[in-house]
C-alpha cells in the first residue's frame, strides 16, 4: 500500500513489534499498512467522528483485517484502557487540541511505551508540553508534501520539566533539536520559507499604524529563525 509522504513518516518512527493505537485514524491508512507490512501484530483505530470511522473500517475490512484491527469511536482517548497498545500515534490535529488529548487522557497516556506526534500548529508550546508532562523526544522528522511543512516527533517516558510559562522558547523547541543537529534539509527549506515570510509581514506592518508591538513580535520571531539558521550553517 502506497501512503503519503506524511503517513510514510509516521509509520518509520512506529517500533517494530509494538500493538498499535491511532488516533485520529481518518481513513485507517495507517494501521493497515503497517499491518500488511508485517510491523504490527494489531491496532486499535479511534476517530470522534462517524463518518471517518466508518471509511476507515470499510478499508480494514476489503483487507481482511477485522481481526487484526479493531475500530472504537472515541474522543481522544475515552474509549481506550490503559495497556491496550504500546504505541500512541496522534497526528494531524492542532497542537492545543493534541494537549487537551494527552492531559485528559494522562493515564492511559501513561501506559504506552512510546508516542509518535505530529501537531500541526503550536509547535514550540507542544514540545514543551511534551517534556513538562515528563516524555522526552528521542527521534524527530519532518517532511515537505504538497507545499506543507509537517514536523513530528517520536517520545519516550523521561523526567518531568519544570519551565516557567514567560520563559522564551528555545531554537530546540521552536524547530527541533535534532533536526537542526542532523541539519534536516527539509528543515533547510523550512527556516527560509519562515525568514522570508516574516520580512514580508515587517515590510507590511512598516505603514500601518499601530503595529509596533506585532512588529516587535515578529521581529523576535525574525531573530529566532536567523539564529536556527546560523546554528543549520555551523556560523
Amino acid at each position: 500500500m502506497q501512503l503519503s509522504l506524511r503517513l510514510s513518516a509516521i509509520a518509520g518512527l512506529v517500533t517494530r513489534g509494538n500493538r498499535l493505537v491511532d488516533v485520529g485514524c481518518d481513513h485507517g491508512y495507517l494501521p493497515v499498512s503497517l499491518y500488511l507490512d508485517g510491523k504490527i501484530p494489531g491496532a486499535i483505530a479511534m476517530d470522534v467522528r462517524k463518518g471517518p470511522l466508518s471509511r476507515a473500517q470499510e478499508h480494514i475490512s476489503q483487507y481482511g483485517l477485522d481481526a487484526y484491527i479493531e475500530t472504537r469511536l472515541s474522543d481522544g482517548l475515552e474509549a481506550l484502557k490503559p495497556g491496550e497498545g504500546d504505541t500512541l500515534v496522534i497526528a494531524g490535529m492542532g497542537g492545543p487540541l493534541m494537549e487537551r488529548i494527552l492531559t485528559d487522557g494522562a493515564e492511559v497516556r501513561e501506559s504506552f511505551r512510546e508516542m509518535i506526534l505530529q501537531p500541526q500548529s503550536d509547535i514550540p508550546h507542544f514540545r514543551r508540553f511534551v517534556r513538562k508532562i515528563g516524555w522526552q523526544i528521542t527521534e524527530e522528522e519532518m517532511v515537505l508534501e504538497d507545499g506543507k511543512f509537517y514536523p513530528m516527533m517520536k517520545v519516550i517516558h523521561g523526567e518531568k520539566m519544570h519551565i516557567s510559562e514567560d520563559t522564551p522558547y528555545t531554537l530546540d523547541e521552536w524547530f527541533g533539536g535534532m533536526l537542526l543537529e542532523r541539519k534536516h534539509p527539509v528543515l533547510r527549506e523550512y527556516l527560509e520559507r519562515e525568514l522570508r515570510i516574516r520580512n514580508e509581514i515587517l515590510d507590511r506592518l512598516k505603514n500601518a499604524p499601530n503595529a509596533e508591538k506585532r512588529a516587535g513580535e515578529i521581529e523576535e520571531e525574525k531573530q529566532a529563525v536567523i539564529a536556527a539558521l546560523e546554528e543549520y550553517e555551523g556560523i
